[in-house]
């Protein structure tokens, strides 16, 4: 398989959060001498230092993390062999110093900011393997606009509350969305160049299944109401929490009804300018909980972009969707076209054909049997 097409796979295997961790093949926490715990790190993986007491699903988030906030690919730090990535070698410096630095972003966290997470690989990064030390001069001098004063510079927002009821009115509203029990759709995928067919089957409230034909075969993204996972070439893999919660939200048939009720606070904030449309920008909030952030269409009402958060032990991963091409279906207004954007990655499905409340089987969204956890688990560290 070439580089080209190796990318190309990883990139469209994803249609859920953390889809390298069921390319990667990472074993699952099947049996062991506590079955009820979560499996740690350095019981499952080879070599960890750093990460010690980390639950053994939050380590390829946590590289996930580092890749995006240096903007690298994982062979930065990591040795490859001749069959692939041999993360157990401490043949590199990279490696070293990316282990040392995780220790001192702990530190400052812990000994200024009683150990809230306020300082990540991200903060001095920013998207590059060097950080910039020193403020960079811009080429053209922009004029700096005369301070104006408190009132006048705070905009006038609208409540949280009648933006998000303003939402669920233009999609077709509570009662019209009830009547859809099922809906499936089909169409393709895009990513770096290549495409491919997709099918995406839903059941209410929150059941939810993507099947995706590739040249190598199906790779499929579910969430049965309860549990979620991933088969990618034959190697299913049973979702994280973090994973569960963004599938769960994906699977909600009856979204714009519902989002009242996942956070306890909304608030609402200027928005930005997406495909040329001004937006507001509204905020969940839960105690313990990534925030939720809606960008609403000001003039429709439409939902054009979400974007939520997966907590790793390094810091939170984005995953930003942008919504478009809104078409009614049976008098329900839904987006035929969505892309969907990770740091490293994107791709774009656009929907040819819906149906509506058309028998779909419970049966076809339950994880395939699980194959019998190996002798040997796959290394990785840190």
């Amino acid at each position: 398989m070439t580089a080209n097409r190796r990318n190309t796979v990883s990139v469209l295997s994803g249609l859920a959060l953390a889809t390298t961790l069921a390319i990667t093949g990472a074993a699952q926490s099947n049996g062991g001498p506590n079955p009820g715990a979560p499996k740690l790190a350095e019981d499952q993986f080879k070599n960890i230092k750093v990460l010690k007491g980390v639950p053994a699903d939050q380590v390829f988030p946590a590289m996930q993390f580092i890749t995006a906030s240096l903007g690298v690919e994982c062979d930065y730090c990591h040795v490859r062999g001749d069959k692939g990535l041999e993360p157990e070698k401490d043949d590199k410096k990279a490696k070293q110093t990316a282990r040392k630095m995780m220790e001192m972003m702990f530190a400052i966290n812990k000994d200024n900011f009683e150990g809230h997470r306020d300082v990540t690989c991200y903060s001095c990064h920013r998207g590059a393997a060097e950080p910039v030390g020193t403020p960079i001069i811009s080429d053209t001098e922009e004029a700096k606009p005369e301070r104006a004063s408190a009132e006048a510079a705070k905009p006038v927002l609208p409540p949280a509350d009648q933006l998000l009821d303003k939402y669920l009115n233009a999609v077709g509203g509570a009662a019209v969305l009830q009547k859809v029990s099922s809906r499936v759709e089909k169409g393709k995928i895009t990513a770096n160049g290549h495409e491919f067919p997709i099918e995406v089957y839903a059941k209410g409230p929150d059941k939810r299944i993507s099947v995706m034909h590739m040249p190598n075969g199906e790779s499929t993204t579910a969430f049965n109401g309860t549990q979620g996972w991933l088969n990618n070439g034959g190697r299913p893999h049973m979702m994280s929490a973090a994973e569960n919660d963004a599938a769960r939200l994906d699977a909600d048939l009856y979204f714009p009804q519902h989002v009242k009720s996942l956070y306890k606070k909304f608030t609402t904030l200027p928005g930005e300018k997406i495909d040329g449309q001004d937006t507001w920008l509204v905020v969940g909030r839960s105690e313990g909980q990534p925030p939720l952030r809606l960008y609403l269409d000001k003039d429709s009402g439409l939902l054009v972009r979400l974007v939520r958060y997966a907590e790793t032990p390094l810091g939170r991963n984005p995953t930003q969707i942008d919504y478009a091409n809104y078409k009614d279906a049976d008098g329900v207004k839904i987006p035929y076209k969505w892309t969907l954007s990770r740091p490293g990655n994107r791709f774009t499905i656009q929907v040819t054909d819906v149906q509506q409340n058309v028998p779909v089987d419970d049966a076809r969204f339950n994880p395939p049997s699980m194959p019998p956890p190996p002798g040997e688990t796959k290394p990785a560290s840190h």
